[in-house]
């Protein structure tokens, strides 16, 4: 099933839309058949794509057990991963819920005790993306370098300075895991790199120090 894109509404202004996103509202506008699927909002746009495979649940098993495990033997180990977060701005424009984010422990938990909506960029760490055939072009780098005419989520967190963004490709030509940092707000882009190639032991860095099994991950069916 490939995604539903559905460009600005006529007579919706961005902030309507957002606070209508934000009560709940935008099922009921667009009255469509939601269950088992995600709604975002990309570059003013409401995205809406259906539900991951168990392979790419499986990835993001495997990554937010990583964090767990770091922090289980280690007290001092400052990073938790949540999944179903939404990444708020105050536009429309500027909202996505990623697959998977690495946060600041205290941070969920400040957040978890207020009940807000979603997290500020600033109370994240690493955002996580796995890709899959219906929307993969929206958590990849731009082809060629060149920046979108409507930002994707890669360009979105760079913009916002999101520290760093993980994706893990699952295309058949692709099948690696690439992690992305130092972001530059102006040109919304991430200036850094490291790649690996599924099968490989990624090694993530300082602040994370964890590594991440990843000879079950396999490219998505053709």
């Amino acid at each position: 099933m490939t995604k539903t894109l559905i460009s600005h509404l006529d007579g919706v202004s961005d902030d309507t839309l957002w606070g209508m996103w934000v009560r709940g509202e935008v099922e009921d506008l667009l009255d469509l058949p939601f269950e088992g699927m995600r709604i975002e909002i990309i570059g003013g746009q409401i995205v809406v794509s259906p539900a991951p495979t168990l392979g790419h649940a499986m990835i993001l098993h495997d990554l937010a057990l990583a964090v767990t495990t770091a922090s289980m033997s280690d007290p001092d180990y400052p990073w938790v991963a949540a999944q179903g977060v939404n990444l708020c701005r105050e536009t429309a424009g500027k909202s996505l819920i990623p697959d998977l984010v690495v946060l600041a422990g205290d941070a969920l938990a400040a957040a978890g005790d207020a009940d807000t909506f979603g997290l500020s960029p600033d109370e994240i760490e690493m955002v996580v993306e796995v890709s899959s055939p219906s929307n993969s072009e929206q958590d990849r780098p731009p082809k060629g370098g060149r920046r979108l005419a409507e930002p994707n989520k890669w360009s979105q967190c760079a913009r916002v300075e999101v520290p760093y963004y993980l994706l893990v490709d699952r295309a058949p030509k692709e099948a690696k895991t690439t992690l992305y940092c130092i972001p530059d707000p102006s040109t919304g882009a991430y200036l850094h790199r490291e790649s690996w190639d599924f099968g490989q032991t990624i090694q993530l860095p300082e602040p994370f120090n964890i590594e991440v099994e990843t000879s079950r991950w396999r490219p998505w069916k053709k």
